[in-house]
C-alpha cells in the first residue's frame, strides 16, 4: 500500500498508540503457534491485542465482549471465540474451551479489579499474563496470585521496540489496525470524540485536520 492511502494513514496512526500497546500485551502473553490466547477487554487496545495474537501465530484467540460491534471487529481481527460472561463465569468458559486448564496466555487490557482477577483466573498454571490496561484501584490478593503460578509482565508498552515491524506489516497490508477507528471527526470536535468513546458509540475516533 501507499503511505498516503487514508486506510494506511489510519493504520499507521493506530500503530503509534493502541496497536503498539495491544502488541506488547500479546508478546507479554507469549502469543505464538500452538497457543490459546484470551483477551480481557474489547476496547481499541484489546481488539489490537486480538489482531496481534493472530498475527504472531496464535492457534486460538478468545475475546471477552458483550458489544456486538466490538465482537464483530474482534472476529474480523481473528478472534475464534467471543465470550459474553465476565468474572469467574467468564474464566470458567475459558477453562471449558481449554480442556480445563485455562489459556496459555492472557492479555489484560482494561485495568480494573474485575478484569485483572478475570485475567488471572483465565490463565493456566505456568501461563503468561500480559497486562497493559492502566490500573485503576487494582489490589491483588497475595494468596490467589501465589497459587495461580503464572508469569506476569506488563506496564506501559515499549512501542518503539515494535514500530519498525508494525510499520512494515501495515505497508505490506498484512494487518489493518486502522479499523479500530469507527468514527472520523474534524479536530475541533475533539470533545465530541471523547464523548462518543465514553458513550460506546465509537471504539476509537480519528481526528482529521
Amino acid at each position: 500500500g501507499k503511505p498516503e492511502d487514508p486506510e494506511i494513514i489510519a493504520s499507521l496512526l493506530a500503530a503509534s498508540d493502541v496497536l503498539g500497546t495491544g502488541w506488547f500485551g500479546a508478546v507479554a502473553a507469549q502469543a505464538g503457534p500452538g497457543k490459546t490466547i484470551a483477551v480481557v477487554g474489547d476496547g481499541a487496545v484489546g481488539l489490537s491485542a486480538v489482531l496481534a495474537a493472530k498475527a504472531l501465530g496464535a492457534e486460538k484467540v478468545i475475546v471477552f465482549s458483550r458489544h456486538e460491534d466490538r465482537a464483530a471487529l474482534a472476529r474480523e481481527f481473528g478472534a475464534d471465540v467471543v465470550i459474553a460472561e465476565r468474572g469467574d463465569e467468564g474464566a470458567a468458559k475459558v477453562k471449558e474451551l481449554t480442556g480445563g486448564y485455562g489459556a496459555h496466555g492472557v492479555v489484560e487490557a482494561v485495568g480494573n479489579q474485575t478484569s485483572m482477577m478475570q485475567a488471572i483466573a483465565s490463565c493456566r498454571p505456568g501461563g503468561h499474563l500480559g497486562y497493559v490496561g492502566v490500573a485503576h484501584g487494582v489490589s491483588l490478593p497475595g494468596d490467589q496470585l501465589f497459587f495461580a503460578e503464572i508469569h506476569m509482565l506488563g506496564g506501559p508498552a515499549p512501542v518503539r521496540r515494535f514500530l519498525p515491524d508494525l510499520i512494515d506489516r501495515i505497508l505490506k497490508r498484512e494487518i489493518n489496525p486502522g479499523k479500530v477507528f469507527t468514527l472520523r471527526l474534524p479536530l475541533e470536535e475533539a470533545p465530541e470524540a471523547y464523548k462518543a468513546m465514553d458513550e460506546r458509540r465509537a471504539i476509537k475516533v480519528l481526528l482529521e485536520p
